[in-house]
């Protein structure tokens, strides 16, 4: 079989994983290794007025007692930001260990490490840290209130950068001149990533050649690689290897360079022995960066048919106590500039701020910006239809942007390659049956059953893109990607990508993609990734680019591989090359019998005994990089159908539609399950995810027992199905995937419990306690106020 692009073949890495035979980093033990133990602050501010660490250091088993001082000291430089957002952005020190101040819960001050780690979790209990405790701001506009405790001293009223886009005064002017005007008051809650593996490092130093290996649980090791040696340690890059095996899922919480990384490279140059870190699962809550958590005042206008004519938007966004890596970008770049949707409102502003708290840092979380853009789009749009008398889905349409008008620019800088959004709004409600679901809500109403149904139509943009764009809004990298193809003597295939898997099926769907433009059995491929010293270099996986970017530089690495297979041919066929065919894994002479097959031709590159070796070179194998022209944009229509039960506020989810444009797909049982997988995820926050923090900045939902994310039983059974607008400038014509069913499936779900009970409006997540209020609300006042 050689037609593999559009097969659901099954994941060929799960055998391993089904069987326990994944190797993740805690499942790495080297020889003569030891154990690290972070002591981590209890007060969300404090200044740290000493540290004592004597009776640590003489605990059974204990190798070494660092503290953030013993690393400043040492030259290690704070940890930068990977994202600059205007010229006057505040960019206070991230240092490995805290040094002065405490700034949130979970701020490591100390490490022990040890023989054991059981020997380095007792003898961190005596470590002794005078704190003294300082007033803290966890909420936003305590922190930009007047005379607020800051954060940091060099970050006035909080502030770390003040980002607008877009025509303010044609925003205005719109809005001054609208028919009507729906105004919207949004809480985007904090959520917390919780990927099932939790982080792991270990750092190992080899004394005889100075290498140093890090293991870590990285989407990007390539990233991490540039961050630790160019900024943070200045250690030399060749110098520096960085493995990232097997990573139990990531959702944007293992893009960034952590302090943990830091530090156990840092210290086992200094004690010449390996040393690990794995997280407990209470660690994770305190020290992976968080995602979402917005405040934000919108106002659409509309003229008199129901066009829109304007957007105006001001956003509060919390990056807690420090900047993480793209923590400045996800706000900014990818949030409002997706503020057009899938609609022509011809004119848009956004302004947004970037606060401080004495929390944990914020940062890409699955979606990074597109969601939080897109549930403003879509509740704005509900919000509208009800207010103005229209229903939902047919006020999307008329305001939608036709498949004549692209490519289409946007007035918030993207240009939209492609689309057709009616075609996959159309096939949603013919999936559902809308017309017939309408009566049949009428029906149940009457009987006093609640049921509601919620649209969302969105766009993403994936694969920032291209990398001299990324610069110019303020990216500290580029965002191109790589791929190697290795023929081997006996035809064998191994592919090297700079992206990262940790969960996407790459070693799958690429191994189709080769296989199939080889003509070649997919069984004869391998994927190799995660590793610095084998990739040439890669940015990672984030941000649903993976098969796009580095998809498409495995597809320009094929196409030189197979050029010079085609001249090894013409070769020994004694043909010219124009008069070849390549079917089935051969190249025949046009007209005649006359072959000779992949496998042979990969023998005589390597064995050129009969080969033109004064017009080429021997060996098979090509490395190529990828930089997109542009992003793309997957786009589509989810439409979801609830059940509240009117005593409880209980929400059951009746149906879920998915209608996606990913474009050409390579394996569809794959994109199905990433589409199942995010809309689970979206759920999670309209239903049953938020980080809560008290006033003096603890987290309160630090554990499974108080942070509730979905179960199966949860969830409904997914109708997912497609339309296919193919990406125009990228070799494959394929889009993103891993994000679309975050982004769309929050607001639809939103909208459709707003829809059942008649609330305006229920702050996320939407529990049966805050149901059943929306519900009391809506009865007693008459306005649907909730």
């Amino acid at each position: 079989m050689s037609d593999y692009i559009g097969t659901s073949v099954k994941r060929v890495e799960d055998q391993r994983f089904i069987t326990g035979r994944g190797r993740y980093t805690d499942d790495i033990v080297l020889p003569n290794m030891t154990y690290a133990c972070f002591v981590r602050s209890p007060y969300a501010h404090a200044r740290i007025n000493g540290i004592d660490t004597e009776e640590a250091r003489n605990r059974p088993g204990v190798v070494a007692v660092f503290t953030g001082q013993d690393i400043v000291d040492d030259g290690i430089n704070p940890i930068p930001t990977g994202w600059q957002i205007g010229e006057d952005m505040k960019e206070p020190p991230h240092h490995t260990l805290a040094v002065d101040k405490v700034r949130h819960v979970g701020d490591g001050v100390a490490v022990v490490i040890a023989e054991t780690k059981a020997a380095a979790q007792d003898a961190a209990e005596h470590v002794h840290i005078e704190y003294e405790p300082l007033p803290a701001v966890a909420d936003m506009n305590e922190a930009l209130a007047d005379g607020a405790p800051l954060v940091h001293d060099d970050a006035p009223n909080n502030v770390s950068f003040h980002w607008e886009l877009g025509d303010k005064a044609a925003a205005d002017a719109a809005l001054a001149a609208a028919h009507h005007i729906t105004t919207y008051e949004i809480v985007n809650q904090r959520l917390i990533p919780n990927a099932i593996e939790p982080r792991a490092v270990i750092g190992d130093h080899n004394v005889a050649t100075d290498d140093l290996t890090l293991y870590t649980s990285s989407q990007n090791p390539h990233l991490i690689r540039l961050l630790l040696c160019a900024f943070v340690t200045g250690l030399p890059e060749h110098k520096v290897r960085v493995i990232s095996p097997d990573v139990g899922g990531g959702f944007g919480s293992k893009i960034f360079h952590y302090p943990e990384e830091v530090f156990c490279a840092w210290a086992t140059r200094k004690i010449g022995r390996p040393v690990k870190w794995t997280a407990e699962r209470s660690e994770s809550f305190v020290t992976d960066a968080q995602g979402r958590d917005h405040l934000t005042t919108a106002e659409m206008g509309f003229d008199a048919d129901g066009k829109i004519v304007g957007l105006r938007v001001d956003t509060a966004a919390n990056m807690g106590a420090y900047l993480s890596t793209f923590a400045g970008g996800i706000p900014t770049w990818l949030y409002g500039t997706l503020l057009a949707g899938q609609y022509t409102t011809p004119a848009i502003y956004v302004h947004t701020q970037g606060i401080f708290t004495n929390t944990v840092p914020v940062d890409a979380l699955r979606g990074a910006g597109r969601p939080e853009a897109t549930f403003l789009l879509e509740r704005l749009m509900d919000l509208a239809a009800k207010e103005m008398g229209r229903d939902p889905a047919g006020l999307r349409r008329m305001n939608f942007i036709q498949p004549d008008q692209f490519p289409y620019d946007t007035p918030v800088v993207l240009q939209y390659d492609s689309g057709n959004y009616e075609a996959a709004l159309d096939k949603a409600l013919d999936i559902l049956d809308y017309d017939a679901f309408r009566q049949q809500q009428q029906q149940a109403r009457a009987e006093g059953r609640l049921i509601g149904i919620g649209f969302s139509t969105y766009i993403e943009a994936c694969g920032i893109a291209p990398s001299a764009v990324a610069g110019a809004i303020g990216a500290r990298a580029g965002l191109y990607d790589s791929g190697m193809l290795r023929v081997h003597p006996t035809g064998k295939v191994q592919v090297y990508t700079g992206v990262h898997s940790h969960g996407q099926g790459h070693e799958t769907t690429f191994a189709q993609l080769v296989a199939h433009h080889l003509q070649i059995p997919m069984e004869d491929v391998e994927l190799v990734h995660g590793d610095t010293a084998q990739i040439p270099f890669g940015m990672g996986t984030y941000g649903s680019r993976s098969l796009a970017v580095g998809g498409s530089a495995i597809y320009r690495a094929l196409e030189k591989v197979l050029g010079k297979a085609r001249k090894i041919a013409a070769y020994k066929l004694e043909a010219a090359e124009e008069d070849l065919e390549y079917v089935g894994g051969q190249f025949t002479v046009k007209g005649t019998d006359r072959s000779v097959s992949f496998g042979d031709i990969a023998l005589t590159a390597y064995v050129p005994h009969d080969y033109p070796i004064e017009e080429l070179e021997p060996g098979l194998e090509f490395n190529a990089f990828y930089d997109p022209k542009n992003f793309t944009f997957p786009f589509g229509t989810h439409i979801c159908v609830v059940e509240v039960d009117p005593d409880t506020g209980e929400v059951e989810i009746l149906r879920y539609v998915a209608v996606d444009d990913v474009g050409e797909v390579i394996n569809p049982m794959i994109v199905d399950g990433q589409v199942h997988g995010g809309i689970a995820h979206g759920i999670g926050q309209a239903l049953f995810e938020g980080a809560v923090y008290d006033e003096d900045g603890q987290l309160l939902t630090g554990t499974f027992m108080d942070y509730t994310i979905p179960r199966a039983a949860d969830l409904p059974m997914f109708e997912v199905d497609r339309t296919v607008t193919p990406c125009p400038h990228n070799p494959l014509g394929v889009k993103g995937a891993g994000e679309t069913g975050t982004i769309a499936s929050t607001p639809a779900v939103v909208n459709a419990v707003c829809d059942a009970v008649g609330a305006r409006d229920i702050q996320m997540p939407m529990t049966s306690e805050r149901v059943w209020r929306a519900i009391h609300a809506a009865r007693s006042s008459g306005d649907g106020q909730a």
